[in-house]
């Protein structure tokens, strides 16, 4: 029986074979490496975007301002405040007399909604000054039915929703100005509920009262 024994040149043959694979394995490791620090050195993360800070300097422009000021008379959307009495209360200098508005009862569901948010919790539900952050320590507003109050012009109110009056922070940022105006004349009317005489319900109505 004869034995085939491996030759020296099979023996050159196999460790040819294994160089060539090695290499060509070593070749595409190398690739592979290179393209990945090719990719990874392209990667934009995103807080590091290409652009301006605000107020930082550029060369790109001639006054080296990356902000550019806006055109004359551009007015944000929504933001033409052109009615002074509708959102500043005021006419001319002086506290208004009148509202901006007619005052029906859609304006009042919505007057007594925002008050409930907004001012019961200091002035109470009826505006007697006694609202639950008053009886927990805070400092007590005055009652709206003092005569100094109801004799108010309607625009005095408006002014101390919108700018704040001693004790009380301004609400103009979490109030817009119609609901401001609604507050005002719900709060004319909780006035009037504690002066009102039978001579102010209108004739058709007396009748209900008990």
């Amino acid at each position: 029986m004869r034995i085939k024994t491996r030759t020296t040149k099979d023996t050159k043959d196999t460790k040819g074979r294994k160089s060539v694979r090695f290499f060509v394995s070593f070749v595409a490791l190398v690739s592979f490496v290179a393209a990945l620090s090719v990719f990874a050195g392209c990667r934009q993360d995103m807080h590091d975007q290409p652009k301006y800070i605000p107020l930082r300097e550029s060369t790109f422009f001639g006054d080296l301002r990356s902000a550019r000021p806006l055109v004359e008379g551009t007015v944000a959307r929504g933001h033409l405040h052109d009615d002074p009495l509708l959102y500043s209360g005021k006419v001319g200098n002086a506290d208004a007399t009148v509202f901006p508005f007619a005052v029906d009862a859609r304006v009042m569901m919505r007057g007594q909604e925002r008050f409930d948010i907004y001012c019961s919790p200091c002035h109470g539900r009826t505006g007697q000054g006694d609202g639950m952050v008053v009886r927990r320590g805070y400092r007590r507003p005055p009652s709206y039915h003092q005569d100094r109050l109801r004799d108010a012009p309607v625009g005095h109110f408006f002014d101390v929703i919108t700018n704040g009056f001693g004790a009380m922070p301004d609400y103009a940022s979490q109030i817009e100005a119609e609901d401001r105006w609604a507050i005002v004349a719900y709060v004319r009317a909780l006035q009037l509920s504690e002066h009102a005489s039978v001579a102010d319900i209108p004739a058709a109505e007396r009748d209900k009262v008990r």
